[in-house]
């Protein structure tokens, strides 16, 4: 432990002074950073796509297009619009000073640290990356231990494009994690769980350091009766099994209009099998659970109430097949903590208000997805529940737009990035009113 805060220290004090010779602060430096980091994507594209296979069992069309062409996206797009995002921007001055001018100086923070998880090991690591490097600042990587094959890439691909007194890899294991949180940094982007949110939020108070934490929870998904039930069940799908239910923004569980019920379950039940064949259990190409310690939190969640659908596992693959779970309340054991994996409970409901007054109750979802043609629920709703954000008869892809941001509300994070928004984040807006004599 005292060699890994030593090189902690050692790395933050490197990266400091290199800060403060002030070469992060040009835009042509940064810009040229980001073209640097697209071309070292490109170069190590198939080592990429290996370590997530190696990781996380992921197939190559997963693997590219949940992670690889969503940082890619996003470097086009900050490409495209820094000079604009760095620029001063002149603002309006009270009458009372009418000799005034007010202009906002965005500028970087200093030295951030990035701490990724698992669950998207490359996309997660360099998404944020990208707003940092924008914005002007240097940058420590701490990946995730327990995706040791996409750790290992992300070192090699940093170290072969950038000095370590500019974007540095930390791996190791929590160890690791403590000794970098013990050194001050100017800013700290953490995604993870709640439970690690709280300790690198209580880290970051002793220095007062500003952080954005991206979180989790229980995201629902509310299947109206007027719904289209095939539309909502693709979609849902998609959204759910992805990476084997191992996103942050999943449906968590589901609340279908109990007249639609039966039907709705069939269309599940055909778009699992249009997805991933008849028998999950055989497709080489699904998404494994991460860890034996993960694979058994989500065995105790298949005997909860009845199986509706799947709940077939195989312990020495990590794998555990699409299963949807009936006659589920409220305080089955499943509702109590995000799933995190391939299993989707189902609630039936008759009445939508005492239900959304039971979302309301509990901690802020991530994410909300919603299926319904009536807009006047879909204003109820939007206006009733406080969640990060979602998508209105689709799931997912509200995250993958460069125009929202993306992040989390109370126990689900706090700060938000994607786009400009990734930007600000890392920056500090400096405001200057400037009188003439």
């Amino acid at each position: 432990m005292v060699l890994l805060e030593q090189q902690a220290k050692q790395l933050v004090t490197k990266q400091r002074t290199f800060f403060n010779t002030g070469q992060t602060k040009s835009v042509e430096y940064r810009i040229q950073a980001l073209q640097n980091l697209r071309k070292g994507i490109e170069k190590y594209q198939q080592r990429i796509l290996d370590a997530l296979r190696a990781d996380l069992n992921k197939s190559e069309a997963e693997g590219f297009s949940s992670e690889i062409r969503i940082v890619l996206g996003e470097l086009d797009y900050t490409l495209e619009h820094l000079r604009n995002w760095a620029a001063p921007r002149t603002v309006p001055t009270s009458s009372a000073m009418p000799d005034a001018v007010s202009t906002i100086y965005p500028e970087p923070y200093g030295v951030a640290l990035i701490i990724a998880p698992w669950n998207y090991p490359f996309q997660l690591a360099f998404g944020p990356l990208i707003g940092a490097i924008a914005a002007g600042n240097c940058a420590v990587i701490k990946p995730s231990e327990l995706t040791p094959a996409t750790s290992r890439l992300i070192f090699d691909l940093i170290q072969d494009i950038y000095s370590e007194e500019y974007i540095a890899v930390m791996e190791g294991e929590v160890e690791t994690s403590t000794a970098l949180l013990n050194e001050k940094f100017d800013y700290i982007f953490f995604t993870g769980s709640i439970g690690v949110g709280r300790i690198v939020m209580k880290a970051a108070a002793e220095h007062l350091t500003p952080v954005t934490l991206e979180l989790g929870g229980k995201s629902p998904a509310i299947v109206h009766k007027d719904a289209d039930l095939q539309l909502a069940a693709q979609r849902i799908v998609r959204g759910k099994f992805l990476n084997a239910g191992q996103t942050c923004v999943a449906p968590d569980y589901l609340l279908v209009d109990e007249q639609v019920h039966d039907q709705f379950i069939e269309h599940i039940r055909a778009e699992v099998s249009n997805a991933y064949g008849d028998d999950v259990m055989q497709n080489k190409d699904f998404p494994h659970i991460v860890n034996a310690r993960n694979f058994d939190r989500l065995s105790a969640f298949l005997t909860n109430g009845s199986t509706l659908m799947g709940g077939r596992s195989n312990r020495d693959q990590l794998m555990i097949e699409p299963t949807v779970l009936g006659d589920i309340t409220w305080d089955s054991p499943v509702m109590q903590e995000e799933i995190f994996g391939p299993v989707l409970p189902v609630i039936k409901y008759s009445e939508l208000d005492p239900i959304l007054g039971e979302i309301v109750c509990r901690a802020k979802p991530l994410a909300l997805y919603l299926f319904t043609e009536n807009e006047v629920l879909q204003e109820q709703v939007l206006n009733q529940i406080s969640f990060g954000g979602g998508c209105i008869n689709d799931t997912l892809f509200h995250m993958t737009s460069h125009y929202l941001p993306f992040g989390g509300v109370g126990e689900s994070g706090m700060g938000s990035y994607h786009g400009q928004q990734s930007f600000e984040v890392f920056s500090h807006h400096k405001s200057i009113l400037k009188r003439s004599k």
